[in-house]
């Protein structure tokens, strides 16, 4: 898997339009946006419905990606958690505004395996990964203090030795259906390059959409 990890490679100025494979865009795009953007180039839109059909949307950061899908890491308890399981399926959105391009992504949702969850858990700092035994997520929280408590509950726990992952804290990875490439142009008449498939697995097409 790629993860996420700023280089020094310059920018591309090839024509997206050209391009045939969808996962080498986005790399591309992510080296050019790790270069241009001030804070977080791997942060994206994440929407999801809740079971009543209401659409909820956050900011999550890409953790890594390959030709499975693009991975980020969450309590699988929380609401986010929970709409993400229940429905199967949510979209993603990248916005580098240094760059004016925009990647949207819609597919199904799966959860990692637990070996590639415990590996990227235990390249966390100590402290978030305090964390997610600490903090019971989107779910009310009293005072400050509380949550505080918590953290120091849990830092004598695992005072001495290895921090376990915790089983409802986890990876999902969105496998893409459809991947849309879009770039500013003058007096809005941008360009869009939409990929899709029916399934994992199978060929994209690729189409060229009016502004």
């Amino acid at each position: 898997m790629t993860e996420f990890n700023p280089s020094s490679k310059e920018l591309t100025n090839s024509d997206f339009t050209q391009a045939s494979k969808p996962f080498e865009l986005f790399d591309e795009w992510l080296e050019d946006a790790k270069q241009s953007e001030v804070n977080d180039p791997n942060a994206l839109s994440l929407a999801s419905v809740d079971p009543s059909g209401l659409p909820n949307v956050r900011m999550v950061l890409l953790k890594g990606f390959d030709d499975r899908g693009f991975v980020f890491y969450t309590n699988l308890e929380s609401a986010k958690g929970q709409e993400l399981l229940s429905a199967g399926k949510a979209a993603m959105c990248f916005h580098w505004k240094s760059l004016r391009r925009q990647v949207r992504i819609r597919g199904a949702i799966v959860q990692v395996e637990d070996s590639e969850a415990n590996e990227y858990y235990q390249s966390r700092a100590r402290g978030s990964r305090i964390g997610a035994w600490a903090s019971k997520q989107s779910r009310p929280l009293e005072s400050r203090f509380a949550l505080e408590k918590e953290v120091a509950r849990y830092t004598a726990k695992f005072a001495i030795g290895d921090i376990p992952r915790p089983d409802h804290w986890s990876g999902v990875r969105l496998v893409p259906t459809s991947i849309e490439f879009w770039h500013d142009r003058p007096f809005r008449l941008h360009d869009r390059v939409l990929f899709t498939r029916n399934s994992d697995g199978d060929d994209w097409s690729k189409d060229r959409l009016y502004p």
